[in-house]
């Protein structure tokens, strides 16, 4: 439910209705506007009390009208917020006309890998470097990351080629740890619904970039994005990164590109798009890549590794160093096109 007050409603008037709302046990977000202010309702609000609560706002002094939010999810939802949020980190900003672009290798290996990486992502005007420190792998034999010692590894090389940074955070108590290296933390597919992990990293109010699970549909993906609201976080970016195939003979996922327009419509957040994780096949990831901002994404997640066959995860959905640059160059075409933009291009010795 939202109450959306007159443009001469007094600071008595919009408390009286916080007041009301609150007496009945419910949470009130005040939501200050460009003309008048809104009043939103997040919490559940029992059917049997539901008209009621609508009749006495309705009738209080300031309030113009009341309408009910029909999504299951609220604060996520452009019938909440209708204006697009912008997310700034460090002067960058997510979910405003400027495309982002973040790229780096799956796994920290090396301080010199990811410095490699880090030259190669900020000479063709990427502005965040990721890297795996804790690594959720399918095998437990397979490479599990360097964990505290990647994550000193990773802030140490973006601070010197002046990239934000992102890594995923696994459990609830590494939230903090995590978010003291990175400027970005990342919620995987696999741990989507892992709601104490999404309660914590709500509660630090860092900013997140989620990521769509392999069978979630977008309402339990906008659910998701919800319990981070709804603990404080205010930070969230989507990220679609693939869904289950039909056919694993020739992708390792497909990449459902229909969710972005659809995102963007139902919801504020910030859309991205990991192209990489959606085929698995490198050779494929600069279309996909081109396809998503045409779509109306917000940025890419792009896999890039200076040596990708000696990587120690996911080399083969991986570009190469001049393979990303190269698609950068097409980025920035086709940006101009969609009437947007990519950050300048910087000029490294």
């Amino acid at each position: 439910m939202i109450v959306v007050m007159t443009r001469s409603a007094s600071a008595a008037e919009i408390q009286g209705v916080v007041s009301t709302i609150e007496s009945q046990g419910m949470r009130a977000l005040i939501m200050p506007g460009g003309e008048r202010v809104a009043i939103g309702i997040p919490s559940a609000i029992p059917p049997e009390a539901r008209e009621q609560l609508y009749q006495n706002l309705s009738g209080m002094p300031g309030v113009e009208h009341v309408t009910h939010v029909s999504r299951p999810y609220k604060l996520a939802s452009r019938e909440f917020h209708s204006a697009d949020t912008v997310i700034d980190i460090r002067k960058v900003s997510f979910g405003g006309p400027q495309i982002q672009v973040i790229a780096g290798p799956c796994a920290v290996e090396s301080y010199e890998q990811m410095s490699m990486a880090a030259h190669a992502a900020k000479e063709a005007g990427a502005t965040v470097l990721r890297g795996g420190a804790f690594k959720p792998r399918t095998s437990p034999y397979a490479f599990q990351g360097l964990q505290e010692e990647g994550l000193k590894i990773l802030k140490e090389v973006g601070r010197q080629y002046g990239l934000l940074t992102i890594s995923e955070v696994m459990q609830p108590d590494l939230v903090g740890l995590v978010a003291s290296y990175v400027d970005i933390l990342q919620i995987g597919a696999r741990n989507m619904q892992n709601f104490p992990l999404l309660i914590e990293a709500g509660r630090s109010s860092h900013p997140v970039l989620l990521k769509r699970g392999p069978s979630a549909i977008l309402d339990e993906f906008l659910l998701a994005a919800e319990y981070l609201l709804s603990h404080g976080n205010q930070n969230v970016i989507l990220c679609e990164r693939g869904v289950h195939p039909l056919d694993r003979s020739y992708t390792r996922n497909t990449l459902d590109l229909s969710a972005v327009p659809v995102l963007k419509e139902v919801s504020h957040l910030p859309v991205f798009v990991d192209p990489s994780h959606g085929v698995g096949v490198s050779r494929y990831v600069p279309a996909l890549a081109l396809a998503a901002v045409a779509a109306g994404a917000d940025g890419v997640m792009i896999e890039m590794h200076p040596e990708p066959r000696k990587a120690f995860s996911d080399g083969p959905q991986s570009l190469t160093p001049a393979q990303f640059r190269a698609l950068m160059g097409q980025l920035r075409q086709l940006a101009l096109a969609v009437g947007r933009s990519l950050p300048e291009q910087p000029i490294l010795s």
